[in-house]
């Protein structure tokens, strides 16, 4: 058993609590390298923001859990050279299918887990969801659960169709599971490609699809039966188009890849959403700067000369999403 203040790391409660009354998010960065780690670190220290680092199961099939896990000591070490003395960072389990790979992640050093029974019916995602909230809340993990379905393709998480979270639903399963923090559903989507272009709309003046607006009306009336309970957004990158340009500019395929306007999450952050996942912007991020990097210099071939800019502009992406959309910079 592996306890995760031993590794420095530190539940997300009152770094919930904190974001919920500033009227911030905290960024949840998903990585499974190491350049992701030391961009989301720099970024971090450089704001002086707390910050979430989530691990899917493909992270943990692709880069191993025991790996993971010590990247994220490490993270908290690299902070505080850094110059962060009291860094304020996470280590999260991204959409746990089970109770037994949630009690995995919580026996080797995760701070905080999801359990997401979406996909299951109301009472045995409840069931589910406690069995998980005892066992974490025994070594003071906090538990992220999740009541609506996303749609859209990322890692193992796949759904056709989205289905929003009902209101009249969250109080009686935030009250009978205990979770700390609920994903909800108000139109999010996971992926680099969170809509169709039919449910979209084209900007007639450059072509490119405007999404539809996320219903804020759930969110609010959620905020209502909830006040001060902190909410999660899933599937929530952007999807930058200068990064899908610049991928498509040097070989790339991404044709209408489109994801949720940065006005609307700038909205959401205000409210009683307190954390906000975002994946695909760093993979945009890492894969435009290797490409354009590649197609500039075709003699090189050592990794490190195109994972730095790599690195670099993820850094960039992360710190850009800190200060200009969630607001968590200079809370620590």
């Amino acid at each position: 058993m592996v306890n995760y203040k031993e590794l420095g790391l530190v539940n997300t409660r009152e770094m919930f609590k904190k974001a919920v009354a500033g009227g911030y998010a905290i960024p949840a960065f998903n990585f499974n390298t190491m350049e992701q780690m030391q961009a989301i670190v720099q970024a971090a220290v450089e704001t002086k923001s707390p910050v979430i680092m989530q691990v899917s199961k493909g992270a943990r099939n692709y880069a191993n859990g025991t790996i993971l896990r010590y990247m994220a000591q490490g993270a908290v070490e690299y902070a505080k050279e850094l110059g962060c003395e009291k860094p304020e960072i996470v280590l999260h389990l991204d959409h746990g299918d089970s109770f037994e790979i949630c009690k995995e992640c919580i026996d080797n050093g995760f701070s905080s887990v999801m359990i997401d029974g979406s996909s299951l019916p109301y009472e045995e995602n409840i069931a589910l969801t406690k069995k998980v909230v005892e066992y974490a809340h025994k070594f003071d993990v906090t538990v992220e659960a999740e009541l609506g379905v996303l749609a859209g393709v990322e890692d193992e998480v796949s759904s056709a169709v989205s289905h929003y979270t009902k209101p009249e639903e969250v109080i009686d399963f935030s009250t009978r599971s205990g979770c700390d923090s609920l994903a909800i559903s108000i139109g999010t989507s996971h992926g680099a490609y969170k809509f169709t272009p039919e449910q979209c709309t084209r900007d007639p003046k450059t072509g490119k699809l405007v999404p539809p607006p996320l219903a804020f009306d759930i969110l609010h009336q959620i905020e209502e039966k909830l006040p001060g309970f902190p909410i999660v957004l899933h599937g929530s990158s952007s999807v930058p188009q200068d990064e899908v340009d610049t991928i498509n500019a040097f070989g790339g395929k991404l044709p209408d890849a489109v994801g949720i306007p940065e006005e609307q999450l700038r909205e959401a952050s205000k409210s009683a959403v307190c954390k906000i996942n975002i994946d695909s912007d760093s993979r945009l991020a890492m894969t435009a700067a290797i490409r354009k990097h590649l197609a500039e210099n075709p003699s090189h071939f050592d990794p490190r000369q195109y994972l730095k800019p790599a690195r670099e502009n993820m850094k960039k992406m992360y710190i850009h999403k800190i200060v200009e959309v969630l607001g968590s910079d200079n809370k620590l």
